[in-house]
């Protein structure tokens, strides 16, 4: 598979770090080191698929003339538009096209993460009950001087779209769009910097914490459910990182208690754009209803925020 990368900031130049020998070519309208400047200069012949890592506004009019030209796409998350409809425009003309468009939520393949997935799908735990997430890092006064991150609902997309995918990758559609905003704070930054989201209509109960003011990066998690808790505790990027499982001990009691710790370098990113290049090769059918799920809550959220 030949590959571009569009978009050559930071998250562009781990893309092309990780696509290898399959990288072609990189496009970008300011950075020096890219190869074009537009992707309309780009040979439709010489690549297969492209790796976009741009800003939340073009990514729709970038998206249609790539998948409308019978490319395969892999979009930094989230798979934002002006539309909620556009969503399923695009969803549409990638089956029609035959190719696979796919927003990238690397977190799911952090290897914790897909421990946590395996457990509750095994029904071990039982009914869950409530899960508890925090996601910090200290991005603050880089966010309030950038050209165009210090905008709209701020954290809240930009670390929460994470947090609320993670929801549906270990729930399901035991996620609910039932979603407040608990708190939304500008402490630094002109669009909020803390935000915390909460869901109580059904179980599970999710209470979602995200900032840019943790000054360790940092991630947490507590599943509470009716035989044991689970729980873990920072990223692999950020490790040591630790999953720890607690068996309920009845009528009480001390629980039981493993405990798995990683040290090593983040494999998300390998192990997405390997994910990424399977889908291709298998000719997967694209599926966008959980980036339109996505989009619908943010955008709900996202006023919320912005008005509390």
């Amino acid at each position: 598979m030949r590959a571009i990368v569009v978009g050559l900031g930071v998250q562009g130049w781990k893309r092309r770090k990780f696509a290898g020998g399959d990288f072609v070519c990189s496009v970008d309208p300011v950075n020096p080191e890219a190869d074009y400047r537009s992707i309309e200069e780009v040979p439709l012949g010489s690549y297969d698929a492209a790796l976009c890592c741009v800003p939340d506004d073009p990514k729709v009019e970038l998206l249609t003339f790539l998948l409308g030209n019978g490319k395969h796409v892999l979009v930094e998350k989230p798979l934002w538009a002006a539309r909620n409809e556009d969503i399923m425009i695009l969803d549409a003309l990638a089956k029609a096209k035959g190719v696979v468009c796919y927003a990238a939520y690397n977190h799911r393949f952090e290897p914790h993460y897909m421990r946590m997935k395996a457990l509750i799908a095994s029904g071990e735990l039982g009914q869950i009950y409530r899960c508890r997430m925090f996601y910090g890092n200290g991005t603050a006064r880089l966010v309030r001087n950038s050209a165009w991150r210090d905008q709209g609902a701020g954290v809240l997309p930009d670390l929460g779209s994470h947090l609320l995918d993670t929801c549906r990758f270990w729930f399901g559609d035991a996620v609910m769009s039932d979603f407040k905003v608990i708190s939304a704070s500008r402490f630094e930054n002109l669009a909020p910097d803390h935000v915390v989201i909460g869901s109580e209509g059904s179980l599970p109960k999710l209470e979602l914490e995200m900032t840019l003011l943790m000054w360790r990066n940092h991630f947490v998690c507590d599943i509470l459910a009716e035989r044991g808790t689970a729980h873990i505790e920072s990223l692999c990027k950020w490790g040591p990182t630790t999953f720890t499982r607690r068996t309920r001990m009845l009528p009480s009691g001390r629980p039981p208690e493993e405990s798995v710790t990683l040290v090593q370098d983040d494999p998300t990113w390998a192990l997405e754009y390997a994910h990424f290049k399977k889908l291709v090769e298998d000719g997967t059918q694209t599926d966008l209803t959980d980036n339109l799920w996505l989009q619908e809550t943010l955008r709900e959220l996202g006023e919320e925020a912005l008005h509390a």
